[in-house]
């Protein structure tokens, strides 16, 4: 283990993360007024000053939990994390899900044009690659492995997996099997990325301690979404920083939608404890990811 939890509580360790990823990724982007400036204004514009920063937390609960190299960890974490905002960019797009709010504030397309977000999505996706693949202190297998695991996360067999069906499932009833396996990809796979890759900045897994991260993120990855829809159903877009209710108004099959937002409310609970238990062989020095855990199912945005 590598901090002493008692003399850190959760929401410092949180704030400092999230401080640190924010100078980092900032280091990480080309500068705004490099050529072609529009362009890299629009990639600091999409990844800086906002979100909440779950898979970069998920990463340095993990490398915490392995004793991961602190400069592969910021690496790893913001490379995941700029998968994430090409994911968000392209999302919001009128051919996709057409919103026009992310995080408080004008979406991309909205705030420059929809051929800038395409490429801001584009490129962030490439500079993701650029940034993990300059980790000095992993060996060079385990690196290659760290890459590998990351864009198997991004593709088709995953993230663009899910919102491909996504996508296909508008109007469409979902058993809640079909609904689960369309967000264990949309959802699930970078959220399980983030744990692995925070892992692996530390060492090696065996069989026993990739199942063991495996299921804490399969029931992390369900209860994320499931939170979503209930905030979607429930909470205002001022709470949100994006357009609430909006699953419904597109006729997008959820949680909520199938199972009722009591049911949705319990499902979440049930999740937090299948997370926990999936971590009680590393006892105490897991406790980043149970935090983490709790703070995904018992978030209010």
């Amino acid at each position: 283990m590598t901090e002493t939890f008692e003399a850190v509580t959760f929401q410092d360790w949180m704030r400092g993360v999230q401080a640190g990823m924010e100078a980092d990724m900032s280091a990480y982007l080309p500068a705004a007024e490099a050529a072609p400036a529009k362009l890299h204004e629009a990639m600091r514009y999409a990844l800086l000053g906002g979100g909440k920063r779950v898979r970069p937390l998920l990463v340095y609960a993990a490398g915490a939990l392995f004793g991961a190299d602190a400069a592969a960890l910021s690496r790893a974490a913001a490379a995941v994390e700029m998968i994430h905002a090409y994911s968000l960019v392209h999302d919001d797009m009128p051919c996709m899900d057409d919103d026009d709010l992310r995080r408080g504030k004008p979406t991309v397309h909205v705030a420059y044009d929809e051929a800038t977000a395409l490429l801001v999505g584009d490129a962030l996706q490439s500079q993701a690659f650029t940034v993990l693949a300059g980790c000095e202190n992993v060996p060079p297998a385990r690196l290659l492995a760290m890459v590998r695991l990351l864009a198997d996360a991004a593709g088709s067999g995953g993230m663009c997996g899910g919102q491909a069906i996504d996508l296909d499932s508008v109007g469409i009833s979902l058993t809640l099997e079909q609904l689960e396996r369309m967000h264990q990809l949309k959802t699930g796979a970078l959220l399980r990325a983030s744990v692995v890759l925070g892992a692996l900045a530390g060492k090696s897994l065996d069989d026993a301690e990739l199942h063991a991260l495996h299921a804490y993120s399969r029931a992390i990855g369900l209860a994320f979404q499931v939170v979503d829809d209930v905030l979607d159903a429930t909470a205002d877009s001022a709470t949100l920083g994006k357009t609430a209710g909006k699953d419904a108004a597109d006729n997008k099959p959820t949680y909520v939608s199938i199972l009722g937002l009591d049911e949705s409310v319990a499902l979440a609970e049930q999740l937090r404890r299948e997370a926990h238990a999936a971590l009680a062989a590393f006892g105490d020095d897991a406790l980043r990811l149970r935090e983490l855990a709790d703070l995904i199912v018992q978030r209010k945005a």
